[in-house]
Protein backbone atom coordinates (compact mmCIF):
# COMPACT_ATOMS: atom_id res chain seq x y z
CA UNK A 1 0.00 0.00 0.00
CA UNK A 2 1.11 3.57 -0.71
CA UNK A 3 0.83 6.26 1.95
CA UNK A 4 0.46 9.82 0.72
CA UNK A 5 1.13 12.77 3.04
CA UNK A 6 -0.56 16.01 1.91
CA UNK A 7 0.53 19.35 3.36
CA UNK A 8 -2.23 21.62 4.62
CA UNK A 9 -0.94 24.98 3.34
CA UNK A 10 -3.31 26.17 0.60
CA UNK A 11 -5.26 23.65 -1.46
CA UNK A 12 -2.77 22.93 -4.24
CA UNK A 13 -1.05 19.98 -2.57
CA UNK A 14 -4.37 18.21 -2.03
CA UNK A 15 -5.59 18.87 -5.58
CA UNK A 16 -2.39 17.50 -7.07
CA UNK A 17 -2.33 14.47 -4.77
CA UNK A 18 -5.90 13.61 -5.75
CA UNK A 19 -5.08 13.70 -9.46
CA UNK A 20 -2.15 11.36 -8.95
CA UNK A 21 -3.97 9.02 -6.55
CA UNK A 22 -6.74 8.52 -9.11
CA UNK A 23 -4.11 7.23 -11.56
CA UNK A 24 -2.66 4.66 -9.16
CA UNK A 25 -3.51 1.00 -9.69
CA UNK A 26 -2.65 0.04 -6.08
CA UNK A 27 -4.26 0.97 -2.76
CA UNK A 28 -3.46 4.43 -1.43
CA UNK A 29 -4.10 6.06 1.94
CA UNK A 30 -3.95 9.82 2.36
CA UNK A 31 -2.69 11.60 5.49
CA UNK A 32 -3.43 15.28 6.06
CA UNK A 33 -4.85 17.89 8.38
CA UNK A 34 -7.17 18.78 5.50
CA UNK A 35 -10.54 17.14 4.92
CA UNK A 36 -10.79 14.19 2.59
CA UNK A 37 -11.41 15.19 -1.04
CA UNK A 38 -14.72 13.94 -2.43
CA UNK A 39 -12.95 12.05 -5.21
CA UNK A 40 -10.06 10.58 -3.20
CA UNK A 41 -9.92 6.91 -4.28
CA UNK A 42 -8.76 5.29 -1.03
CA UNK A 43 -8.71 5.68 2.73
CA UNK A 44 -8.07 9.10 4.25
CA UNK A 45 -6.57 9.67 7.71
CA UNK A 46 -7.25 13.15 9.02
CA UNK A 47 -4.36 14.21 11.22
CA UNK A 48 -4.56 16.50 14.25
CA UNK A 49 -3.15 20.00 13.66
CA UNK A 50 0.32 20.90 14.89
CA UNK A 51 0.19 24.69 14.58
CA UNK A 52 0.95 26.90 17.54
CA UNK A 53 1.69 30.60 18.02
CA UNK A 54 4.46 29.94 20.52
CA UNK A 55 6.43 26.89 19.37
CA UNK A 56 9.36 25.59 21.38
CA UNK A 57 12.47 25.01 19.25
CA UNK A 58 10.41 24.02 16.18
CA UNK A 59 13.46 23.62 13.91
CA UNK A 60 15.63 21.60 16.32
CA UNK A 61 18.32 24.25 16.06
CA UNK A 62 18.02 24.40 12.27
CA UNK A 63 18.01 20.66 11.58
CA UNK A 64 14.27 20.48 10.74
CA UNK A 65 11.54 22.77 9.42
CA UNK A 66 8.78 22.10 11.94
CA UNK A 67 8.90 19.79 14.95
CA UNK A 68 7.87 21.86 18.01
CA UNK A 69 8.82 20.41 21.34
CA UNK A 70 6.02 19.36 23.66
CA UNK A 71 3.22 19.89 21.15
CA UNK A 72 0.60 17.14 21.64
CA UNK A 73 -0.86 17.51 18.13
CA UNK A 74 2.54 17.16 16.49
CA UNK A 75 3.41 14.13 18.57
CA UNK A 76 0.06 12.49 17.85
CA UNK A 77 0.18 13.04 14.09
CA UNK A 78 3.69 11.65 13.79
CA UNK A 79 2.67 8.71 15.99
CA UNK A 80 -0.33 7.93 13.76
CA UNK A 81 1.85 7.85 10.68
CA UNK A 82 4.49 5.80 12.47
CA UNK A 83 1.88 3.13 13.27
CA UNK A 84 0.87 2.95 9.62
CA UNK A 85 4.50 2.85 8.50
CA UNK A 86 5.17 0.05 10.96
CA UNK A 87 2.42 -2.26 9.74
CA UNK A 88 0.70 -1.23 6.51
CA UNK A 89 2.69 1.04 4.19
CA UNK A 90 5.20 -0.15 1.60
CA UNK A 91 5.92 3.33 0.20
CA UNK A 92 5.46 6.86 1.56
CA UNK A 93 4.87 9.81 -0.77
CA UNK A 94 5.26 13.28 0.73
CA UNK A 95 3.79 16.46 -0.74
CA UNK A 96 5.45 17.87 1.12
CA UNK A 97 7.24 17.46 4.46
CA UNK A 98 10.89 16.85 5.19
CA UNK A 99 9.98 15.50 8.61
CA UNK A 100 7.54 12.90 7.26
CA UNK A 101 10.05 11.93 4.59
CA UNK A 102 12.74 11.36 7.19
CA UNK A 103 10.33 9.54 9.52
CA UNK A 104 9.46 7.06 6.78
CA UNK A 105 13.07 6.56 5.77
CA UNK A 106 14.15 6.03 9.39
CA UNK A 107 11.53 3.29 9.60
CA UNK A 108 12.96 1.62 6.50
CA UNK A 109 10.12 2.56 4.13
CA UNK A 110 10.99 3.84 0.63
CA UNK A 111 10.03 7.45 0.03
CA UNK A 112 8.99 9.56 -2.95
CA UNK A 113 9.20 13.33 -2.53
CA UNK A 114 7.16 15.71 -4.65
CA UNK A 115 9.83 18.29 -5.43
CA UNK A 116 9.17 22.01 -5.27
CA UNK A 117 10.65 25.00 -7.03
CA UNK A 118 12.82 27.53 -5.28
CA UNK A 119 16.03 27.27 -3.30
CA UNK A 120 15.96 23.87 -1.60
CA UNK A 121 19.62 23.86 -0.62
CA UNK A 122 18.92 24.49 3.07
CA UNK A 123 20.03 21.80 5.48
CA UNK A 124 16.58 20.26 5.95
CA UNK A 125 15.56 20.10 2.31
CA UNK A 126 18.90 18.64 1.31
CA UNK A 127 18.50 15.90 3.90
CA UNK A 128 15.01 15.03 2.66
CA UNK A 129 15.88 15.14 -1.04
CA UNK A 130 19.09 13.18 -0.45
CA UNK A 131 17.29 10.54 1.62
CA UNK A 132 14.38 10.14 -0.82
CA UNK A 133 14.34 7.01 -2.91
CA UNK A 134 12.94 9.06 -5.80
CA UNK A 135 11.86 12.60 -6.60
CA UNK A 136 8.98 13.71 -8.78
CA UNK A 137 9.19 17.16 -10.37
CA UNK A 138 5.86 18.51 -11.71
CA UNK A 139 7.62 20.44 -14.46
CA UNK A 140 9.47 19.44 -17.62
CA UNK A 141 13.11 18.49 -17.92
CA UNK A 142 13.53 21.44 -20.31
CA UNK A 143 12.59 23.85 -17.50
CA UNK A 144 14.48 22.01 -14.74
CA UNK A 145 16.17 23.80 -11.87
CA UNK A 146 19.73 24.59 -12.86
CA UNK A 147 21.22 24.41 -9.36
CA UNK A 148 20.18 20.82 -8.56
CA UNK A 149 23.02 18.37 -7.90
CA UNK A 150 23.26 15.56 -10.43
CA UNK A 151 22.31 12.88 -7.90
CA UNK A 152 18.90 14.58 -7.52
CA UNK A 153 18.41 14.74 -11.28
CA UNK A 154 19.30 11.06 -11.67
CA UNK A 155 16.46 9.92 -9.41
CA UNK A 156 13.87 12.44 -10.65
CA UNK A 157 10.88 11.83 -12.90
CA UNK A 158 10.01 15.08 -14.69
CA UNK A 159 6.29 14.68 -15.26
CA UNK A 160 5.44 18.09 -16.63
CA UNK A 161 2.59 20.06 -15.10
CA UNK A 162 -0.16 18.18 -13.26
CA UNK A 163 -3.57 19.79 -13.71
CA UNK A 164 -7.04 18.80 -12.58
CA UNK A 165 -8.10 19.55 -16.16
CA UNK A 166 -5.87 16.89 -17.69
CA UNK A 167 -7.79 14.04 -19.31
CA UNK A 168 -7.43 10.98 -17.04
CA UNK A 169 -6.09 7.72 -18.43
CA UNK A 170 -8.39 4.78 -19.09
CA UNK A 171 -7.68 3.39 -15.61
CA UNK A 172 -8.74 6.64 -13.93
CA UNK A 173 -11.71 7.66 -16.10
CA UNK A 174 -15.00 7.79 -14.32
CA UNK A 175 -13.46 8.11 -10.86
CA UNK A 176 -13.32 11.90 -10.69
CA UNK A 177 -15.62 14.89 -10.96
CA UNK A 178 -17.64 15.38 -14.09
CA UNK A 179 -17.11 18.38 -16.28
CA UNK A 180 -13.34 18.67 -16.32
CA UNK A 181 -12.39 18.96 -19.91
CA UNK A 182 -9.62 17.93 -22.19
CA UNK A 183 -6.82 20.32 -22.91
CA UNK A 184 -7.47 22.90 -25.61
CA UNK A 185 -6.88 21.52 -29.07
CA UNK A 186 -6.67 24.92 -30.75
CA UNK A 187 -3.17 26.35 -31.01
CA UNK A 188 -4.57 29.74 -30.08
CA UNK A 189 -5.16 28.85 -26.42
CA UNK A 190 -7.54 31.06 -24.48
CA UNK A 191 -9.51 33.90 -26.00
CA UNK A 192 -12.43 36.21 -25.36
CA UNK A 193 -15.90 34.71 -25.79
CA UNK A 194 -17.19 38.01 -27.23
CA UNK A 195 -15.42 39.23 -30.33
CA UNK A 196 -13.71 42.54 -29.76
CA UNK A 197 -14.05 42.40 -25.99
CA UNK A 198 -10.80 42.37 -24.00
CA UNK A 199 -11.17 40.52 -20.71
CA UNK A 200 -8.82 39.75 -17.82
CA UNK A 201 -9.49 36.81 -15.50
CA UNK A 202 -7.62 37.12 -12.19
CA UNK A 203 -7.02 33.88 -10.28
CA UNK A 204 -5.86 34.32 -6.73
CA UNK A 205 -5.43 31.58 -4.13
CA UNK A 206 -5.77 31.03 -0.43
CA UNK A 207 -2.17 30.45 0.54
CA UNK A 208 -1.35 34.08 1.39
CA UNK A 209 -1.10 37.14 -0.82
CA UNK A 210 0.65 40.49 -0.99
CA UNK A 211 -1.91 41.87 -3.45
CA UNK A 212 -4.97 43.72 -2.20
CA UNK A 213 -8.11 45.30 -3.59
CA UNK A 214 -6.36 48.63 -4.07
CA UNK A 215 -3.76 46.98 -6.34
CA UNK A 216 -6.48 45.40 -8.47
CA UNK A 217 -8.45 48.63 -8.64
CA UNK A 218 -5.36 50.52 -9.83
CA UNK A 219 -4.71 47.90 -12.52
CA UNK A 220 -8.31 48.18 -13.72
CA UNK A 221 -8.08 51.97 -13.86
CA UNK A 222 -4.88 51.77 -15.90
CA UNK A 223 -6.48 49.49 -18.53
CA UNK A 224 -9.76 51.16 -19.57
CA UNK A 225 -10.18 48.92 -22.61
CA UNK A 226 -10.22 45.76 -20.51
CA UNK A 227 -12.88 44.16 -18.29
CA UNK A 228 -11.48 42.49 -15.16
CA UNK A 229 -13.02 39.54 -13.26
CA UNK A 230 -11.45 38.33 -10.00
CA UNK A 231 -11.80 34.76 -8.76
CA UNK A 232 -10.67 33.57 -5.32
CA UNK A 233 -11.58 30.64 -3.05
CA UNK A 234 -14.12 32.98 -1.45
CA UNK A 235 -15.48 34.01 -4.87
CA UNK A 236 -14.95 30.88 -6.96
CA UNK A 237 -15.65 30.53 -10.63
CA UNK A 238 -18.90 28.76 -11.53
CA UNK A 239 -17.01 27.13 -14.42
CA UNK A 240 -13.28 27.75 -14.30
CA UNK A 241 -12.50 25.69 -17.38
CA UNK A 242 -14.88 27.83 -19.44
CA UNK A 243 -13.62 31.10 -17.94
CA UNK A 244 -10.02 30.16 -18.63
CA UNK A 245 -10.87 29.81 -22.30
CA UNK A 246 -13.07 32.86 -22.54
CA UNK A 247 -10.57 35.26 -20.96
CA UNK A 248 -8.33 37.18 -23.32
CA UNK A 249 -5.57 37.20 -20.69
CA UNK A 250 -5.38 35.39 -17.36
CA UNK A 251 -3.52 37.01 -14.44
CA UNK A 252 -2.50 34.51 -11.78
CA UNK A 253 -0.22 33.96 -8.83
CA UNK A 254 2.70 31.59 -9.39
CA UNK A 255 1.46 28.60 -7.41
CA UNK A 256 2.26 25.26 -8.99
CA UNK A 257 -1.36 24.19 -9.47
CA UNK A 258 -2.52 27.54 -10.79
CA UNK A 259 0.23 27.48 -13.39
CA UNK A 260 -0.68 23.89 -14.27
CA UNK A 261 -4.25 24.97 -14.99
CA UNK A 262 -3.00 27.81 -17.17
CA UNK A 263 -0.92 25.29 -19.07
CA UNK A 264 -3.89 22.95 -19.57
CA UNK A 265 -5.88 25.83 -21.10
CA UNK A 266 -2.79 27.14 -22.92
CA UNK A 267 -3.75 30.59 -21.72
CA UNK A 268 -2.23 33.93 -22.58
CA UNK A 269 -1.09 34.80 -19.09
CA UNK A 270 0.67 37.16 -16.72
CA UNK A 271 1.94 35.19 -13.74
CA UNK A 272 2.98 37.16 -10.66
CA UNK A 273 5.02 35.63 -7.85
CA UNK A 274 3.73 35.87 -4.31
CA UNK A 275 6.04 35.69 -1.28
CA UNK A 276 6.63 32.05 -0.34
CA UNK A 277 9.28 30.20 1.66
CA UNK A 278 12.41 29.43 -0.34
CA UNK A 279 11.22 31.80 -3.12
CA UNK A 280 9.14 29.01 -4.65
CA UNK A 281 6.90 31.21 -6.78
CA UNK A 282 9.75 33.54 -7.73
CA UNK A 283 11.59 30.57 -9.19
CA UNK A 284 8.47 29.42 -11.04
CA UNK A 285 7.76 32.75 -12.73
CA UNK A 286 11.44 33.13 -13.62
CA UNK A 287 11.40 29.74 -15.37
CA UNK A 288 8.20 30.63 -17.22
CA UNK A 289 9.53 33.98 -18.37
CA UNK A 290 12.93 32.55 -19.30
CA UNK A 291 11.26 29.89 -21.48
CA UNK A 292 9.10 32.51 -23.21
CA UNK A 293 5.89 30.72 -22.20
CA UNK A 294 4.09 33.67 -20.65
CA UNK A 295 4.83 36.93 -18.83
CA UNK A 296 6.46 36.11 -15.49
CA UNK A 297 6.88 38.82 -12.86
CA UNK A 298 8.61 38.70 -9.46
CA UNK A 299 6.11 41.13 -7.93
CA UNK A 300 2.86 42.97 -8.65
CA UNK A 301 3.70 45.71 -11.18
CA UNK A 302 2.98 49.42 -11.06
CA UNK A 303 -0.39 50.35 -12.63
CA UNK A 304 1.13 52.08 -15.66
CA UNK A 305 2.85 48.84 -16.73
CA UNK A 306 -0.35 46.84 -17.14
CA UNK A 307 -1.30 47.91 -20.71
CA UNK A 308 2.06 46.78 -22.04
CA UNK A 309 2.05 43.57 -19.99
CA UNK A 310 -1.36 42.54 -21.28
CA UNK A 311 -0.30 43.27 -24.86
CA UNK A 312 2.87 41.20 -24.39
CA UNK A 313 0.87 38.30 -22.94
CA UNK A 314 -1.19 38.14 -26.12
CA UNK A 315 1.97 37.27 -28.05
CA UNK A 316 2.75 34.32 -25.74
CA UNK A 317 0.86 31.28 -24.45
CA UNK A 318 -0.81 28.82 -26.81
CA UNK A 319 1.59 26.17 -28.09
CA UNK A 320 4.40 27.61 -26.00
CA UNK A 321 2.92 25.77 -23.00
CA UNK A 322 4.08 22.49 -24.53
CA UNK A 323 7.46 23.23 -23.00
CA UNK A 324 5.84 23.12 -19.56
CA UNK A 325 3.42 20.20 -19.74
CA UNK A 326 3.02 16.81 -21.40
CA UNK A 327 -0.70 16.39 -20.77
CA UNK A 328 -0.40 13.25 -18.64
CA UNK A 329 1.60 14.45 -15.65
CA UNK A 330 -0.49 12.65 -13.03
CA UNK A 331 -0.22 9.39 -14.97
CA UNK A 332 3.56 9.73 -15.21
CA UNK A 333 3.80 10.47 -11.48
CA UNK A 334 1.67 7.44 -10.58
CA UNK A 335 3.77 5.14 -12.76
CA UNK A 336 6.96 6.46 -11.16
CA UNK A 337 5.56 5.79 -7.67
CA UNK A 338 4.54 2.27 -8.60
CA UNK A 339 8.00 1.66 -10.04
CA UNK A 340 9.53 2.53 -6.67
CA UNK A 341 6.96 0.26 -4.99
CA UNK A 342 8.19 -2.59 -7.20
CA UNK A 343 11.79 -1.81 -6.35
CA UNK A 344 12.55 -0.26 -9.74
CA UNK A 345 13.82 3.05 -8.39
CA UNK A 346 15.21 5.56 -10.91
Amino acid sequence: MIGYYVHHHGLGHRNRATQIARELTVAVTGFSTLDRPADWPGEWVQLPPDVTEHPSDPTASGVLHWAPLGHPGHRERMGIMAQWLCHDLDLMVTDTSAEVTLLARLMGVPTVVMAMRGDRTDRTHRAAYDAATALIAPWSRETAETYWPEDWNRKTTFTGAISRFDVPTAAARGTGPAGVGPAVTSSEGAGSAVEGENTVLVLWGRGGTAVGEDDLAAARAATPGWTWTVRTPDNPSPDLWRELHEATVVVSHGGNNAVAELSAARAHAVVVAQPRPHDEQTATVAALDRAGICVGLPEWPAPERWPGLLDRALLLGGDRWRTWRHGDGAHRAARAMEAVLRGDAP
